[in-house]
């Protein structure tokens, strides 16, 4: 009889601003072992790192630092060690935030700049539609007519990474539409994100978390 594939472990960073409860939920659901926490080992040896994120950007920057959040990032991802990040969670992976005219440091793991949205309605709140990049793995058994649950004022509208090393994968990139195109979820390697919330978008965000833990 062949044992079952032990469970991975996934690790919800707890810094202060994010739903942790609903994301813990839901990684439950895809049979992940999920853990909440703030430690620092244990976030540093965990199958996966999901960092939620709500609120202003600033405020999550300092939150996250006040755990060590953006040396675990950091650590994990030079390893190749998987992190996830969501909402603001994503956003803070890029090299700058500017909220009400105050511009703030991010992770610098992407460069770009997040930005108001160009839209006459904000905050972009509600259902909408995703264009995912061809042989994405992270919208991998998911219809291109999909909708995903998005909550937010600020996006970014612009991705230039360029790869010096040709043998280097390009990133993944795919967009949704407020007004304007803006950034709505990068597959980078070890590095994945979205700007919606999987954890609140139904089946279609519970597949979306399966597959990403299909890859730890």
């Amino acid at each position: 009889m062949t044992s079952a594939a032990p469970s991975k472990k996934v690790v919800v960073l707890d810094y202060g601003f994010g739903n942790v409860r609903s994301a813990e939920r839901a990684l439950a659901r895809t049979g992940a072992d999920v853990e909440i926490t703030r430690d620092y080992d244990t976030a540093m040896n965990a199958d996966g790192l999901l960092v939620p994120g709500v609120g202003a950007f600033d405020a999550c920057m300092r939150g996250l630092r006040s755990v060590r959040g953006d040396w675990i990032v950091g650590r994990r991802l030079s390893g190749g060690r998987p992190v996830m990040g969501i909402c603001v969670g994503m956003q803070i992976l890029f090299a700058h935030g500017i909220e009400h005219g105050v511009e703030t440091e991010g992770l610098d793991e992407w460069p770009g700049t997040v930005e108001p949205l160009k839209a006459d309605v904000v905050p972009h709140m509600g259902w909408n539609t995703v264009e995912a990049p061809e042989g994405s793995e992270l919208f991998r058994g998911l219809d291109a007519d999909e909708r995903y649950y998005f909550v937010h004022s600020y996006a970014v509208h612009d991705w230039s990474l360029e790869i010096a090393n040709p043998a280097m994968r390009a990133p993944k990139v795919a967009w949704a539409t407020h007004g304007s195109p803006f950034v709505a979820a990068v597959e980078n390697g070890a590095l994945w994100a979205t700007q919606f919330h999987p954890e609140k978008s139904g089946d279609a965000g519970a597949q979306l978390l399966k597959n990403w833990i299909g890859t730890l």
